[in-house]
């Protein structure tokens, strides 16, 4: 039977395909915008952090109360991303933050493209902290260098302790890992020290914090984490080598369709 097509013909011939490495071309275009959004901000002094996680982790509810708990130190910002809603943009907005929202249609994650037509639209003001909340998953995100200046991956109580094992590559690029819902653990099957070790073997030089966003938990560490020395900031990726994304970055025989997931669209407002 022949392998192509199941037919049971073992000679005919198939139409001619081409394969393209497309993954490492995107990368690499993606790459070369990230860094002029990285220059972009340094000149204006604009400290970027990408909130990372799978949904559901908390993301929305920190930003608001780190928004109004942080309110009058320095002037604050969001790029929202999401696949079709206003929603997260609109809990922002009532905190009286700039806030942009970037909707990814089919996309699964932000990318530097949609990241520099978010600041054309926001415009945050020298000196500011700029939150971008990204697309809730704890796969593609990992892969998009947004020029940021750390990346933060958010993983609650909720979830399963094994998720830094199963999806290594996202703690792998983590600059800061926040534990959240800790106000949970007395109801939940959630091992916080082995979480720990799960962390520390993927990324040895992620630093850790737990915390609760709703009930306030440690988050005086977070913002403490937020003020701190901006020479610690700079993701692995700044200037550097990407962490390895080992055997996932495969080539394909046709180019993703439009609209199919992993390909984005967007809209920015």
């Amino acid at each position: 039977m022949c392998a192509t097509c199941g037919c049971g013909d073992h000679h005919h011939q198939h139409p001619a395909t081409e394969t393209v490495t497309l993954e490492e071309k995107v990368l690499a275009k993606n790459d070369a915008l990230a860094e002029r959004v990285r220059n972009r901000l340094a000149e204006r002094g604009i400290i970027a952090v990408n909130l990372m996680s799978s949904p559901g982790s908390g993301k929305t509810t920190l930003l608001e109360r780190t928004i109004r708990e942080l309110d009058g130190r320095r002037p604050i910002a969001v790029v929202e991303g999401d696949q079709e809603t206003p929603l997260d943009a609109d809990r922002i907005r009532r905190t009286g933050c700039a806030v942009v929202q970037v909707n990814t249609g089919a996309g699964c994650h932000l990318d530097a493209a949609m990241m520099n037509d978010a600041l054309d639209a926001l415009d945050p003001a020298t000196g500011s902290l700029l939150f971008v909340e990204n697309v809730g998953n704890l796969i593609c995100p990992a892969l998009f260098d947004l020029g940021e200046g750390d990346k933060v991956v958010i993983i609650s109580v909720t979830e399963g302790t094994d998720k830094p094992l199963k999806y290594p590559y996202m703690f792998r690029a983590a600059d800061l890992v926040l534990i959240n819902k800790i106000d949970l653990l007395p109801y939940v099957d959630f091992d916080l020290d082995a979480c720990r070790r799960h962390i520390a073997a993927v990324n040895p030089g992620a630093r850790v914090l737990t915390l609760s966003a709703t009930r306030g938990d440690n988050l005086a560490s977070w913002y403490a984490w937020l003020a701190g020395p901006t020479d610690r900031r700079g993701s692995a990726w700044a200037g550097g080598a990407r962490p390895d994304t080992g055997p996932h970055r495969t080539s394909y025989g046709t180019p993703a369709a439009p609209g199919r997931p992993g390909h984005s669209s967007r809209s920015v407002r």
